[in-house]
């Protein structure tokens, strides 16, 4: 056993407390910015708030495009030191940053020349086009210092380092906590930049994100120093980053690509409906924080002890999870059927908006319970190198249930039919991806009676 993985010790629940508690903490900051965007957007108007219903699933596809450079460098890390190979764990950890910057500044480029197209496409109108052009352009220039605050961030999570990871993401938030009212709004006499300020304050929060990871990386067992990439076989560390970084980013990005079509469907509504949704979405995004967490500490704890080759402790890690998903899911579904409209008045005095997103919460709280063992399996997963299958799952929920239910059924149900494909998406989407999980992560014999992994 590596004396550096400390993850392969000790007990399974303690390590998933431990591990996600802070991850909870980070992500649940996170998605707070997420609120108060919406809430100093709003004051700005129901247009602006439309916009920003357009804007919010491409940039969590942008986001999560990065999260998968994230669990990409996540994974090897992890499974070098379960391994007790420290040496291409610092390796691969430095490699990872500097391949996540260049991602990010090939993905800057093109959502920057693809903006006016791109929204279009989702039917957005003529009239927030305009208001979409003000927030998306600085985020597209900001792009590579997002990707770079995520692939750090992918250091100290193969690390184990889940309270390290937490800071970074404090501190991004609470950046945006001090800047969003000034930038947005304005005060002390200054006027803001209306929706723009939103994006201003989410990229200088990012570039204050790097330096505390810079700082925190310093005090871990791997250290941030360019010079070792001399040392890589840029061929082997690109293809194990991207062997999971790759499917773990089009599987992290195939919801929200899903929710753009959504709300492209939703469209035809009005604007009342896919601001409802829009509002709604942030919320929901916010009360799935435990379960976020938790997707995100599995696979440092299934990562680790895979590589150290004790598999029952990966598939009880996945167990316990799962139990976890399902009680926290059906919980919080019951708080938010009976509260929706009470949240609702916070976004928005808007009759018709406030009638949209209680309608929305009332259907698609009931799929949570099985988001949460989708996109958890999909940790444990991509730990062990088994990415193609989190995209597999992952592309079938959203292609094969979410898309067809939603287009078939908005003739009859208007906007109903696209609140319940995104839970019938969840329930059935959860349910496969526990079965997969299960099967791979359950150890085959060989005739000797030794343990083997399954292909």
């Amino acid at each position: 056993m590596s004396e550096t993985a400390k993850l392969t010790s000790g007990s399974i629940r303690g390590h998933l407390v431990t591990q996600t508690a802070p991850m909870v903490l980070g992500v649940a900051a996170i998605m707070s910015v997420g609120l108060i965007d919406a809430y100093f957007i709003g004051q700005l108007g129901a247009q602006e708030l439309a916009a920003v219903a357009f804007i919010f699933p491409i940039t969590i596809a942008l986001s999560s495009l990065g999260v998968g450079v994230m669990v990409g460098i996540n994974s090897v890390i992890a499974r070098a030191l379960g391994e007790g190979d420290r040496d291409r764990a610092e390796r691969r950890a430095n490699f990872g940053a500097v391949f996540a910057l260049a991602s990010g500044l090939v993905m800057g480029a093109l959502l920057y020349l693809l903006l006016d197209p791109l929204f279009r496409l989702m039917q957005a109108s003529d009239a927030l086009l305009p208001l979409i052009r003000e927030y998306m352009q600085p985020y597209a220039l900001g792009l590579p210092i997002l990707l770079l605050q995520m692939g750090l961030n992918g250091v100290l999570r193969g690390q184990g380092e889940a309270r390290k990871t937490s800071i970074v993401s404090i501190t991004y938030a609470a950046a945006n906590w001090v800047l969003d009212p000034l930038l947005i709004t304005g005060a002390f006499g200054f006027d803001g930049f209306g929706i723009a300020g939103a994006a201003y304050a989410t990229v200088a929060g990012f570039a204050i994100a790097i330096l505390v990871a810079l700082y925190l990386i310093r005090g871990s067992q791997l250290s941030i120093n360019p010079a070792a990439i001399r040392n890589s076989n840029f061929g082997d560390s690109s293809a194990a980053i991207l062997r999971v970084a790759g499917p773990a980013a089009f599987s992290n990005a195939i919801n929200p690509i899903g929710l753009s079509v959504l709300t492209a469907l939703l469209a035809s509504q009005g604007e009342a409906a896919v601001a409802g949704f829009g509002a709604a979405g942030r919320l929901q995004s916010f009360a799935t924080v435990p379960l976020l967490g938790l997707s995100g500490s599995i696979g440092a704890i299934v990562g680790q002890n895979w590589g150290a080759r004790q598999y029952d402790r990966a598939r009880r890690a996945m167990f316990e999870a799962g139990l976890f998903c399902v009680g926290y899911g059906l919980v919080t579904a019951v708080i938010l059927f009976f509260t929706g409209n009470w949240f609702a008045r916070f976004f928005t005095e808007d009759p018709a908006v406030v009638d949209q997103f209680s309608r929305y919460l009332a259907i698609a709280v009931w799929g949570y319970a099985g988001f949460g063992l989708l996109i958890t399996a999909n940790g444990a997963l991509n730990a062990v190198d088994k990415a193609g299958w989190a995209l597999a799952q992952s592309a079938a929920r959203v292609f094969l249930v979410m898309l067809p239910f939603g287009w078939l059924l908005r003739g009859g149900w208007g906007a109903e039919a696209i609140y319940a494909a995104e839970l019938v998406a969840n329930l059935i989407g959860g349910a496969v991806a526990a079965a997969i999980v299960w099967r791979v992560l359950k150890p085959d014999r060989d005739s000797s009676g030794a343990l083997k992994t399954n292909t």
